[in-house]
C-alpha cells in the first residue's frame, strides 16, 4: 500500500512512517484553508483536495488549540496566531480569564472512495508566559493536564507520551493495517 502524507515537514513525514511501520512518502501541496472552527470539516476538505491533486491515497493532518475563555478560539487558527503574534501576547490574552485549553489533532485519510477521520485530544492550560526551547508550534505555551511544564520544556519521554495522546497515530495505524 502506498500512502502519501501531505506535509512540507520532512521530520513529520519520517516520524509518521516510523510510527506506522509502513512506507509513507510525503508531498508539500498548497491547499485551500477552509475557514471553519470544525477541525474535522477542515481536514475532510483538505484530504479531498489533496487526493484530487495527486490521485493516490493521502493522509493530511491539522491541529487546533482551543482556549475555553475565548469560546474555542483560536482553535484551528492557532497557526496564524503563532505566525503573527509573539507568544507573550497570546498568553496575555487570557490574563484574568480561564487558562483552560484543549489541544486537538485530526488525521484524514482518503483513497478516492472513502474518507476516514481520526481525532486525538488533550486537556491542559495556557502558560502565563512562553517557556522552553523544545517542541514546535504552540508547545511553548501549552501545559498538559497532570504536568507543570509546557510541552517545550518536557523530557523526551513525557514529550512522546503527550504527543501520542494528542496525535491519533494508534487509530490511524490500526485502520491502515486492516486495510491492506
Amino acid at each position: 500500500m502506498q500512502i502519501t502524507f501531505i506535509t512540507g515537514n520532512q521530520k513529520k513525514a519520517d516520524y509518521l512512517a516510523r510510527y506506522l511501520g509502513l512506507p509513507v512518502s510525503h508531498v508539500k501541496l498548497d491547499l485551500d484553508e477552509l475557514q471553519s472552527m470544525d477541525l474535522k470539516e477542515i481536514v475532510g476538505h483538505k484530504v479531498r483536495q489533496a487526493y484530487e491533486k495527486i490521485k493516490t491515497p493521502v493522509i493530511v493532518e491539522d491541529v487546533s488549540l482551543e482556549f475555553e475563555a475565548l469560546g474555542g478560539l483560536p482553535g484551528p487558527f492557532i497557526k496564524f496566531f503563532v505566525e503573527r503574534m509573539p507568544f507573550e501576547d497570546i498568553c496575555s490574552m487570557l490574563n484574568g480569564k480561564s487558562r483552560k485549553a484543549t489541544a486537538r489533532c485530526v488525521f484524514g485519510y482518503y483513497d478516492g472512495e472513502s474518507i476516514k477521520l481520526f481525532e486525538g485530544s488533550m486537556e491542559g492550560e495556557v502558560s502565563d508566559v512562553p517557556m522552553g526551547e523544545g517542541g514546535y508550534g504552540w508547545d511553548k505555551i501549552f501545559i498538559p493536564n497532570g504536568y507543570t511544564q509546557t510541552r517545550a520544556q518536557m523530557s523526551e519521554e513525557d514529550d512522546q507520551k503527550t504527543y501520542l495522546q494528542i496525535k491519533p497515530f494508534a487509530e490511524l495505524k490500526e485502520f491502515l493495517l486492516n486495510k491492506k
